[in-house]
């Protein structure tokens, strides 16, 4: 999805803001397991895109494996687009408390990420992260 903001050429998607206002909430996987399952949120993760006509879910973390490696981290992955999407997915909603990183396009983005979080009481680092987007 984000590839396809980067481009910002497709019929169907009605957004045209491009990448750069994205940003990335990063989690720390077994504490959010760890949450949901204390608080009876189901939680799962696919091995492609969970809005493919055809995908495999998982809620066991022995079962990690069979996410395609290789695609989820390659920067070249003609061929592999559903795999690069594998995803991991909560019910409903998490707290904001487990939010442990934001990652962002520019330092513009950082400055107005820490803007509209400067009062909250969980602030987590907001770094500029460019390798993460196309």
């Amino acid at each position: 999805m984000l590839y396809m903001f980067y481009r910002n050429n497709h019929p169907d998607i009605l957004y045209h803001g491009g990448q750069e206002p994205l940003i990335h909430l990063v989690t720390d996987l077994q504490q959010v397991i760890l949450w949901a399952t204390q608080n009876s949120k189901r939680w799962v993760f696919t091995d492609s895109n969970a809005g493919s006509y055809y995908f495999n879910d998982y809620n066991d973390l022995s079962q990690l494996n069979r996410i395609n490696w290789t695609a989820v981290n390659a920067a070249s992955w003609q061929g592999q687009q559903e795999q690069k999407q594998a995803e991991f997915l909560v019910e409903k909603k998490l707290p904001w408390e487990l939010i442990e990183n934001i990652g962002v396009y520019s330092i513009k983005q950082q400055h107005d990420v820490h803007q509209v979080f400067c009062l909250s009481n969980h602030q987590p680092p907001v770094q500029v992260k460019r390798n993460w987007y196309y």
